[in-house]
């Protein structure tokens, strides 16, 4: 009778285990054997040398939290309670970001969301997600230093400029992004004309095609995705994402989304990603905002330019949903 191997392979047809078979037929551990190690020589350093040089990646160890027991259909990669609701806050306080930048958008968001001229609207919307607010008392100041009108065909000085947690802009790149967004627009006539397309197209079809076509050297997808959620959200066009975009592994909403729902084929992450976000009652899009500060020390939230606006409806709604017990109420 046939047998199988510790490989799942019929042992006469394994490449390993058949080498080690005696005559009589029955299988015997090989003996070690160490091979001398060949001499290492400058050409093949060189060739295993990474072409990316350890300064311009920076990688964040994500520190897990005790497991507990948690479990949930919902967050399959979870195992800890208290993961589970820094999960509802973060739902929480990304939608409550949405409703603000819908109802009453501050700084910079406001003149976007405000400006009769779309192309400029666009170019300034491009310039908050490609640099990204700072966290503070003066999020948009850097952008509003460097910033030039769309319509003088200028780009911005960013020798010296400070950039948010969120950016794409690589000072070893310079002003190579923006020469490819500027690119991006005159080959499609305009802006207006490269975010709209087809204008039978719907709002999740032409968020799509623009994220898709928006793939520009140093144009990262966290901040590409947050172009096209401010673009949308402060009505300049008519965009909204019906999926999360998690094909790049490097970026951190991937990571987190992997981890979370405990799987790494894009077509599945999309598909718990869109469980969630219907069960949770939330936007898509507040998903990559959540998912982005979920990976963050505690007391790093990335407010991106609005500041505390948890909407406490959400966490209530999450909590109950993720079957997470409500914070204790604050000693009086």
């Amino acid at each position: 009778m046939p047998t199988f191997c510790r490989h799942n392979r019929l042992e006469a047809n394994c490449p390993i285990c058949s080498r080690k078979r005696d005559p009589a037929g029955t299988t015997t551990p090989a003996p070690p054997t160490r091979r001398p190690a060949a001499p290492r020589s400058s050409s093949t350093t060189a060739r295993r040398r990474p072409a990316r040089q350890s300064g311009d990646l920076r990688v964040r160890r994500m520190a897990r939290a005790a497991d507990d027991g948690y479990e949930h259909d919902l967050v399959p990669g979870l195992r800890a309670t208290v993961e589970a609701a820094r999960l509802a806050d973060e739902l929480a306080f990304a939608a409550g970001r949405l409703h603000r930048l819908t109802d009453d958008p501050p700084g910079l968001y406001a003149e976007v969301a405000a400006l009769d001229d779309h192309e400029e609207a666009a170019w300034l919307a491009f310039l908050i997600a490609y640099l990204a607010p700072l966290e503070g008392p003066e999020p948009f100041a850097e952008i509003e230093r460097v910033r030039v009108p769309w319509a003088t065909g200028e780009l911005p000085d960013l020798a010296s400029v400070q950039t948010g947690p969120r950016t794409a802009h690589d000072p070893g790149r310079g002003a190579a992004t923006l020469q490819a967004y500027r690119g991006w627009a005159q080959r499609a006539g305009s802006q207006t004309a490269a975010y709209t397309g087809d204008e039978s197209w719907t709002a999740q079809r032409r968020f799509e095609r623009a994220f898709e076509r928006l793939a520009l050297p140093g144009f990262t997808r966290g901040p590409r995705y947050e172009l096209l959620v401010l673009l949308g959200t402060l009505g300049v066009f008519d965009l909204r994402p019906w999926s999360l975009h998690l094909t790049d592994p490097l970026d951190p909403v991937t990571v987190a989304a992997k981890r979370m729902f405990g799987i790494g084929d894009a077509l599945n992450l999309q598909r718990r990603a869109t469980d969630l976000a219907t069960a949770a009652g939330v936007p898509m899009e507040a998903l990559d905002l959540a998912l982005f500060n979920w990976t963050q020390p505690e007391g790093e939230r990335v407010t991106a330019g609005v500041g505390d606006v948890d909407d406490a409806a959400v966490r209530d709604r999450v909590r109950a949903l993720l079957r997470v017990d409500p914070p204790p109420a604050d000693d009086e």
